[in-house]
């Protein structure tokens, strides 16, 4: 056994870049942040061979004295912290000092840099630490060329050219999207690849993520105390097969948290089809203190002292903002550009002074909401809205009666069928500029799937057993919260079941009994029903209650009540929505219409699948090349 003692710095430095230079990306990472930390207002990023070949980043900031050149190619040596109360309340993207260092063991990396008020500037060379005059207008340039040149054994597990840019590009990326006050510029191979501008927030996201990706996404800003979350959040029809589109920075640093991840995901839970993935890019500023930065190598993880509160806050916030269904964001941006052009008419040099920017409109994007009392503040103002405009059609005939869609609704159609012709409609079709009814009102039904319904903007499609099943589940989570309403069977309804659904419907009986029904045997294999919830009263009792007892045996009754809770909700919405090839009158599918309007989530039905779509009249007239 040799004898111990000291590494060498170089050895020691080699090691240390296993952890901070794990590929041509985790340089361009420490480097870039390196520069935002410096105050730059523009950074330029040219890359050769992915990265391997050459990184070099050039910057506007404050630079690097002279005297202080080489003293930071040393390991820990920094000018971001200088005691324990820096290191708990870190507001720079880096701090620890050993970023250069690292990099100048594995790589020919060269430092040159002229600070503010410097005559001219200076470089130094990272392998014999020489200083010479150099020509810089401003800020600093850190050139990194052949990556693990003298670690070749390192080098061969670096992978292609194109997947270490693909890698570096991502890092751009993610620099990018926080700092949308600092102009940026990533050139590969001399040919120039983003060229992004000092921009505001929603201009950068459009710019990395595309602009379907803000066409499909809700804004989002609340607030509770110190903790403030901002960004954009994708509605589920944008969903993605893998997490590729999916940004979370806590105050302005990208990061991976398990926490911070499962809020997202319980927020996207009854909205989400299957396996998908959400996308998003969202912003989370807290105290520096109520957050160690300092718990992984790469600075990627980090751990909240108030871990419980940052999960509720962020589920909250989030889920708020996708509660709210397509249609009701679309009246209140129509009520609020009314009010708009109702002050301007009334004060018009006051509004001009107003400064505040107008809020995104159309399908699929709210406007910036400031906590969860404003949130519920803006739903009221729209129901507001709507029912008003509905006492103040004028000359038009008024909406239909019935404003409640229940499954005890649906009895056979009587009279005229549903898909009768627009003159035996008893409802006032919406012209253009009319938006008492943001869904519209029925024209007819297809194939007894689909509703076809006129609002103002054009023709509205209407899945109507996933919008119905939508709109009784969160009616069931509602009435389930409380004493659930019972309806009695006159005849209870029997049927035949397994030994093991026999046994789940004891096991469970008071879970069954929780949720308004009533279960008892009526024979060795045999079940009998004799109440179900109000709600449900006109669902396949038989075949609904077979499902609920399939999912019942496989779980303990404690967990049923806690975890598996919404889902067997879900199942009972699914089974007690209206079916498909029911023939609905018109005042019922108005009144189905109604409901879409004042329910949550209704843009999607429980499995994530979309509710109902909009075709313009401009999308008709392009269709038919109207006017063309």
């Amino acid at each position: 056994m040799p004898s111990i003692h000291l590494l060498s710095d170089l050895l020691i430095n080699q090691i240390a870049a296993g952890e901070v230079v794990e590929r041509p990306a985790s340089v361009l990472k420490e480097v870039l942040e390196n520069a935002v930390d410096a105050g730059s207002r523009a950074i330029d990023v040219q890359l050769e061979q992915g990265g391997v070949r050459r990184i070099r980043v050039a910057d506007d900031g404050c630079g690097i004295a002279k005297e202080e050149l080489a003293l930071a190619l040393e390991r820990h040596a920094t000018s971001k912290i200088a005691n324990l109360d820096d290191l708990e309340r870190v507001g720079t993207m880096g701090f620890r000092g050993e970023a250069l260092a690292a990099i100048a063991a594995v790589a020919r990396t060269t430092l040159t840099s002229r600070a503010e008020g410097s005559a001219h500037a200076w470089r130094i060379d990272g392998a014999d630490r020489s200083v010479a005059p150099a020509a810089l207008g401003a800020g600093t340039v850190v050139d990194v060329a052949d990556l693990y040149y003298n670690t070749p054994a390192r080098r061969k597990f670096l992978k292609s050219e194109g997947t270490e840019y693909a890698h570096c590009d991502e890092m751009f990326r993610r620099v990018a999207l926080a700092r949308p006050d600092i102009g940026l510029q990533l050139a590969h191979n001399g040919r120039v690849v983003h060229r992004l501008p000092v921009a505001d927030q929603a201009r950068r996201v459009a710019a990395l993520m595309g602009d379907d990706f803000l066409a499909q996404a809700r804004a989002l800003d609340a607030d509770a105390g110190p903790l403030r979350l901002s960004g954009f959040a994708s509605l589920p029809a944008y969903s993605r097969a893998s997490r590729d589109a999916q940004y979370f920075f806590v105050n302005g640093r990208f990061v991976r948290d398990k926490l911070l991840t499962h809020a997202v995901r319980q927020a996207y839970t009854d909205i989400l089809h299957g396996q998908r993935h959400p996308a998003y890019v969202l912003f989370l500023e807290l105290d520096p203190a109520g957050v160690d930065v300092n718990v992984h190598p790469a600075k990627i993880e980090v751990r909240f002292r108030e871990s419980r509160a940052i999960h509720q806050f962020v589920f909250h916030a989030l889920s708020r903002t996708l509660a709210e269904s397509g249609a009701s964001l679309a009246a209140r941006d129509e009520a609020q550009a009314l009010t708009s052009a109702t002050d301007a008419a009334i004060a018009p040099d006051a509004r001009a002074q107003d400064g505040r920017p107008r809020p995104f409109g159309g399908y699929g994007n709210a406007p910036p909401v400031q906590g969860r009392l404003a949130m519920e503040s803006a739903s009221r103002s729209y129901f507001d809205f709507v029912g008003g405009a509905r006492e103040t059609t004028g000359g038009a005939a008024p909406a239909p009666a019935v404003d409640t869609f229940r499954p005890t609704a649906f009895a056979p159609a009587t009279g005229r069928p549903a898909n009768a012709t627009s003159p035996a409609l008893s409802n006032p079709l919406p012209q253009h500029g009319d938006d008492s009814a943001p869904l519209g009102y029925a024209l007819a039904q297809l194939h007894g799937i689909y509703i076809l319904a006129q609002n103002a903007k054009g023709l509205v499609l209407v899945d109507m057993h996933a919008a119905h099943e939508r709109i009784l589940y969160e009616k069931l989570k509602t009435v389930l919260d409380g004493t659930p309403s019972v309806q009695r069977l006159l005849i209870p309804a029997v049927f035949s079941v397994s030994a093991k659904d026999m046994a789940a419907a004891e096991e469970c009986s008071e879970v069954l009994a929780s949720m308004g029904f009533e279960v008892a045997p009526a024979g060795p294999q045999e079940l009998a029903v004799r109440a179900v919830p109000v709600l449900l009263a006109s669902a396949p009792v038989a075949e609904l209650m077979r499902k609920l007892l399939e999912e019942l045996r496989e779980y303990p009754a404690s967990e049923v009540v806690t975890a598996r809770r919404n889902e067997l909700l879900a199942t009972m919405a699914c089974h007690g929505a209206v079916r498909a090839h029911r023939s609905l009158t018109v005042p019922e599918m108005n009144a189905l219409l109604r409901d879409m309007e004042a329910t949550e989530r209704a843009d999607q039905c429980n499995h994530g699948r979309p509710t109902w779509t909009q075709l313009t009249m401009g999308d008709l007239d392009r269709f038919f090349m109207r006017g063309q």
